[in-house]
């Protein structure tokens, strides 16, 4: 029997028999996290207000043999808030659906339980935070999130020089396939012409430019959220089912 203790953010939970929840976290030390947390769905549960979705807590799990993942969930049997970003995002329609979209992109990309994923995590905390706080809008902070969580996972789009060639840009054709956009030379079937614009702003949340986002026409950032989107299912080969209500 041991004691593990992490900070992490709530992803999502599960019901569990007549009182109990599985509740699956994105911890800084171990990666995504499965947990049995018991007697939380009582009404008078102060522990289970701690664990709702969108929540950064520090938990302790107590788990059986030497090792957090093993052969059964362990316990969650101790939760402190650290910051309850959940109470600022659910009651707004926007932040929800895009926060809700950034929790399953984390866990769609930390699929091995128990593997670590700070840059994944830190991503995270950082959008949950700026989602809360109001400071951009919504649909350009699940956008910055997602074109960085796709770059801390190998796959980083080019939206400057080409993305097969190397050729210095600015290139106009766009390829999810290819990794972004690519020139004359270069371009594949299926490739689209998005404007200048659209990919000005796509390159500015990637880099962290919010000065430039912010300033973007609504019309460039809906391009620039749909060749987000394509690209996203590109690399996880199937879409979010989250992503759907965003903007609806």
């Amino acid at each position: 029997m041991s004691l593990f203790r992490d900070d992490g953010i709530v992803l999502r939970t599960q019901k569990l028999g007549e009182a109990d929840r599985i509740i699956t976290l994105l911890t800084r030390r171990s990666g995504r996290v499965r947990a049995v947390a018991r007697g939380v769905r009582r009404t008078k549960s102060k522990f289970g207000a701690r664990l709702e979705p969108f929540s950064h807590v520090d938990v302790q799990f107590f788990a059986r043999g030497g090792d957090l993942i093993g052969r059964g969930l362990p316990l969650c049997t101790q939760s402190e808030t650290i910051a309850p970003y959940g109470s600022e995002i659910v009651t707004d329609y926007e932040r929800y659906t895009a926060g809700t979209a950034m929790l399953e992109t984390a866990e769609r990309f930390t699929d091995h339980e128990g593997e670590p994923a700070v840059q994944q995590y830190l991503l995270l905390v950082g959008a949950l935070r700026t989602l809360a706080g109001g400071e951009h809008e919504p649909r350009l902070v699940l956008d910055a999130f997602l074109l960085r969580s796709l770059a801390v996972n190998g796959y980083a789009p080019s939206f400057d020089d080409c993305a097969k060639c190397g050729m210095a840009g600015p290139n106009r054709f766009f390829s999810v396939g290819a990794g972004g956009v690519v020139c004359g030379d270069c371009r594949v079937p299926g490739s689209v012409v998005p404007s200048r614009e659209s990919l000005q702003l796509l390159g500015a949340l990637l880099g962290g430019d919010w000065e430039t986002a912010d300033a973007c026409e609504p019309r460039h950032c809906r391009e620039g959220s749909g060749l987000v989107a394509a690209y996203l299912q590109w690399h996880l080969e199937r879409g979010l089912r989250s992503l759907r209500f965003v903007d609806k």
